[in-house]
């Protein structure tokens, strides 16, 4: 397997997970659980596009966002992983609910369920950093398209809700988000020791 071909499974796994999409997929199920099936597709697709649209600003712009903030790259790493732990620790205590719409709410495509159900405040700050310390051409190219089949997959999952929801059960996807804030915290972990190690190593 080539050093590419790792990188681009090593992202989208990353990617994939950040999303928390067994949270999302919970979130959805809840909040559209009055909506015909027809409705709910169509929800799932626009708000797999609005994730798309959302996650490429942040993994693209990360380091306009920091120059115009005045904030170096290691302290956003050591403030965006903590922020990652404690979203991890509150996904794996928590049980995923949410009241259900009628065919009569708002849209709910953009808020809340791409922001901040999928994008949250945790998962903006981790895509922040990761476009930012990217700084080759091709492995940016690499990781947008890894982004890209996250979202995907995610949208997919959302597409496919009901059935996932008929082989796992509810139960099932409340365990499968807990697993994901295990993993979650790990990768928030590293993120914040990359962070303090870099601070140290500069000063």
């Amino acid at each position: 397997m080539s050093d590419a071909v790792r990188f681009f499974i090593s992202v989208w796994i990353k990617f994939f997970f950040l999303l928390t999409p067994f949270f999302a997929l919970s979130m959805f199920l809840s909040l559209t659980a009055d909506l015909e099936a027809a409705a709910r597709r169509l929800i799932a697709l626009r708000v797999t596009g609005s994730v798309i649209v959302a996650c490429f600003v942040l993994y693209f712009f990360g380091n306009s966002i920091f120059y115009v903030f005045g904030i170096t790259l290691d302290s956003f790493r050591i403030g965006a992983g903590s922020l990652l732990f404690l979203s991890a620790v509150d996904l794996v205590r928590k049980t995923s609910s949410a009241a259900p719409l009628t065919q009569d709410n708002n849209d709910i495509t953009v808020v809340p369920l791409a922001v901040p159900i999928i994008v949250g405040p945790a998962t903006t700050g981790a895509l922040l950093v990761m476009g930012a310390e990217t700084q080759d051409t091709f492995l940016k190219v690499m990781g947008c398209g890894a982004l890209t089949v996250a979202v995907l997959c995610v949208g997919i999952m959302l597409f496919m809700a009901s059935s996932i929801e008929r082989i796992v059960g509810r139960r099932g996807l409340n365990i499968l988000s807990k697993l994901t804030g295990l993993i979650l915290s790990a990768l928030a972990a590293q993120i914040v020791f990359t962070g303090i190690r870099s601070v140290l190593l500069n000063h």
